[in-house]
């Protein structure tokens, strides 16, 4: 039987065929280090599961760290129980906790003299109560009263009492410069309509070494703000920053804290706002974002009057850093919660937050205060 060419080709084919076939089943993979094929994915997979956060250690500096996700700093949530930081809902993988006790702590509140009796009288009921020796009230008056009450804690800025930037940069001035004295490794900056979770806060700065540069807080904008560069430049270009509203609260590491000298420190914050025009939290954003070039670390857990506050979460709450109230235009934005306190007995619903919280409190009925 005569077999043409064409069908030993094709005879040939087959066989070469099969013998490849056989030898890449057999292929010993795991003895080359090598992966084992896999079929292809239906589906593109996206960062938000696969992302693994480098250990400090080998990571450089912040900047890196930002590059390697472009969402990173966005949080949605913060997860206190697991430590986690989340992204669009999507949990990354647990940082490295560092060291933090209390005693770590530099929080300044800031206020004026008409509101010493009115907005300071429950945070001392409350929260302060709960970090005395850490918390420093910067205000304008010598109030006797106060002084009596809280000590060398009380700081006289000698500041103008009127609301102006120039005021509020005053404040901050002193603020920052009391802190770089103090040793301490955060400065928090808060309003004296804050309420603070000690708890939360301290489990938050955890995630992040006090040396690295570390600007958290919450903007009030959607978007970075643009001003002229009158420090580095002419004054001719344009520059974008974030900045974390005052409103809410903000922490600075102190390593960033020391970068921020030549542009805060003993009296050069008054100078550097006054060369940009900006009030005293935006003055903060442009030192770190626009001179260092630092990123901040934008967070959800901070809040001020200015968000609707009776949108927040309930059953997440607890689990926030601060929270606010509105003023004498909008006094109903404040937290849904419920308890033993009417909202004529405890307005601000400050004192409902802090009996959930610590309900062993003296002044607490009973502990049975309960967030609905």
């Amino acid at each position: 039987m005569k077999i043409s060419c064409m069908g030993l080709t094709k005879i040939f084919f087959l066989l070469s065929v099969s013998v490849c076939v056989v030898v890449f089943i057999l292929l010993p993979w795991g003895q080359y280090g090598l992966p084992r094929p896999h079929p292809a994915p239906a589906c593109n997979l996206t960062r938000a599961s696969s992302y693994r956060e480098p250990h400090w250690g080998k990571t450089r500096n912040l900047e890196q760290r930002h590059n390697q996700s472009d969402h990173f700093r966005e949080w949605e949530s913060y997860s206190v129980e697991a430590g986690s930081l989340q992204d669009h809902g999507q949990r990354d993988s647990l940082h490295v906790k560092q060291p933090l006790q209390i005693e770590d702590l530099f929080i300044a509140v800031k206020t004026t003299k008409k509101y010493h009796k009115s907005r300071l009288d429950v945070l001392l009921q409350t929260w302060i109560s709960q970090a005395k020796e850490q918390t420093f009230i910067f205000t304008d008056w010598e109030d006797q009263e106060l002084r009596q009450k809280i000590g060398n804690h009380m700081v006289n800025t000698n500041c103008s009492a009127v609301h102006t930037r120039q005021a509020l940069c005053c404040k901050m001035a002193v603020e920052y410069d009391k802190f770089v004295m103090s040793a301490k490794k955060w400065f928090c900056h808060l309003d004296d309509d804050n309420y603070l979770n000690v708890r939360n806060l301290l489990d938050l700065l955890s995630v992040f070494p006090h040396n690295a540069d570390i600007y958290v807080g919450r903007p009030s904008l959607d978007h970075p703000v643009e001003t002229l560069d009158r420090v580095k430049g002419d004054g001719s270009a344009s520059l974008k920053f974030w900045f974390a509203t005052g409103g809410a609260g903000f922490c600075i590491s102190r390593g960033l804290a020391l970068k921020m000298s030549p542009w805060a420190s003993m009296g050069n914050f008054i100078s550097t706002a006054e060369k940009v025009r900006l009030p005293d939290d935006c003055t903060i954003g442009y030192i770190i974002e626009g001179m260092l070039e630092v990123k901040m670390q934008h967070s959800n857990l901070f809040h001020s009057h200015l968000e609707n506050l009776q949108r927040l979460p309930q059953n997440a709450l607890l689990q926030q850093v601060t929270l606010s109230y509105g003023g004498p235009v909008n006094r109903r934005n404040v937290v849904r919660v419920a308890g033993s306190f009417s909202l004529e007995q405890d307005p601000t619903r400050f004192k409902s937050v802090h009996c959930l919280l610590y309900p062993e409190t003296h002044w607490c009925p009973n502990g049975k205060s309960t967030a609905h």
